[in-house]
């Protein structure tokens, strides 16, 4: 197989400095930073907490590109005194990387006028305004991350335990089954899409079986997956009214299941009501839907871009994980994450009132030299694994667990019924766009 990449000499974190911007009301427009703004002394941030610092090495070349790896874009330079490009400009959601590449270097913290945002791009800045408690995500209506404090992590406490212990067996079981099915019936064809046939169908399959839904319920849940819902919680009409009798039945005769899990908990001696139990069902069929898709199909595209790779991962199934966390550092399924500012905070070094809107460029943090060495290269096998795909602190995805296993379980699957799978004649993947991102199809040929 092909030799991965080894770290490299990699630039170190610099310091920019900061500005000190205007106070304007909570909810006020957000004025640009003028180039006559006051700087502000910083002294530059050090590594994350439980992150370690950033992974360096001296000496050597960079490695050259491993065969079917895609070529990293040339270097951009700011000229002095440009203005920071914006995420909205033409062209950016067809490949933002050498934009985020410019701002990261050349615009740590940039106002984007277009996009109405503060745009921040490297890795500890990013990793910082994701976990910030006053930086919190813009979803409709009161969702789970509108609940503050201890009732927030008595949620949450209720949630990943389920998803990782009693429910695992549901999910396991269901998943596998699910991979194995839609894998035999794509292996029937001469060509297939495995974006439309295996990607955007698997996740749904996942979060149903975990929930112990009937498997009839699979194809309207898939579509309300698609419909509005996403990781961040909220309500869906008609999947409350779906649910409704399901909980009424959890809750006189619990089983093993999730919905049994958050139907019979209880927070302060007293059971989770039946909107907040819809609402973090809500939040585990968001997370399993796009963007579990998305992600999925980038993964699936860096493997078979990578032949050598993909042999290895089916010689060596414990890697899989391994493959899957380089996957969304690299190719992310939300590149562009935006946040609000309950209350004034400081992103990269700068004050931000109330109101203000961070766009944190996880796509740009994740390929951040000073964090990962040869960071636009795909190789499962780096030491400086990490990444921020699922988001991080009390913003973290509740489905990553999920999306993982749904990962993991739908490559094998695929490897088992295709084992010469390999792209169609001609075919590349082209991933598009900025907020939610990946191939939009995935030709392959069976064998």
């Amino acid at each position: 197989m092909n030799t991965p990449a080894r770290p490299f000499a990699a630039p170190t974190h610099r310091s920019e400095p900061a500005v000190r911007c205007p106070p304007v009301p909570p909810d006020g427009p957000i004025p640009a930073a003028e180039p006559s703004c006051e700087p502000l002394s910083e002294h530059a941030p050090g590594p994350p907490p439980s992150l370690g610092a950033p992974a360096r090495t001296t000496g050597g070349p960079t490695a050259p590109p491993a065969p079917g790896a895609r070529p990293a874009p040339p270097a951009l330079a700011a000229p002095p005194g440009a203005r920071p490009p914006s995420l909205l400009s033409p062209g950016v959601a067809r490949d933002p990387y050498p934009v985020f590449r410019l701002l990261r270097e050349s615009h740590p913290l940039a106002r984007d006028e277009l996009l109405g945002a503060w745009a921040v791009s490297r890795y500890e800045d990013v990793w910082r305004a994701l976990v910030r408690p006053w930086l919190v995500a813009p979803p409709p209506g009161r969702t789970l991350v509108h609940l503050e404090g201890a009732t927030h992590l008595a949620h949450r406490a209720l949630v990943e335990p389920g998803v990782r212990g009693r429910a695992l067996a549901a999910l396991a079981g269901g998943v596998s089954r699910g991979a194995h099915v839609l894998a035999r019936r794509i292996a029937a064809h001469r060509e297939a899409d495995l974006v439309a046939e295996f990607c955007r169908w698997l996740p749904t399959a996942a979060v149903v079986s975990a929930l112990g839904l009937p498997h009839e319920d699979a194809a309207r849940v898939h579509a309300w997956c698609y419909g509005g819902l996403t990781h961040l919680g909220g309500h869906h009409h008609d999947l409350d009214a779906c649910l409704r009798p399901h909980l009424a039945r959890r809750r006189e005769r619990p089983g093993d299941d999730l919905l049994s899990v958050l139907c019979t908990a209880e927070v302060d001696e007293r059971p989770l009501s039946d909107s907040t139990v819809t609402g973090l069902v809500g939040a585990l069929l968001g997370g399993g839907g796009d963007a579990t898709a998305l992600a999925l199909g980038s993964f699936l595209a860096n493997l078979l871009d990578h032949p050598d790779t993909l042999a290895l991962v089916r010689e060596r199934p414990e890697l899989t994980p391994a493959a899957w966390a380089e996957s969304l550092r690299r190719d992310p399924p939300a590149p562009v994450v935006l946040r609000r500012a309950i209350r004034p905070v400081v992103v990269a070094g700068a004050p931000l009132p109330a109101g203000a809107v961070v766009a944190c460029l996880v796509g740009a943090a994740g390929r951040d030299p000073a964090r990962f060495a040869d960071p636009d290269r795909y190789d499962i096998l780096r030491t400086d694994q990490g990444g921020l795909a699922f988001g991080a602190g009390r913003h973290s995805c509740l489905g990553a667990e999920l999306a993982g296993r749904v990962a993991a379980y739908g490559l094998h699957a695929l490897l088992d019924a295709m084992p010469g799978m390999r792209w169609a004649p001609g075919f590349r993947p082209a991933p598009q766009g900025l907020l939610t991102r990946g191939p939009r199809s995935l030709l392959v040929r069976p064998g």
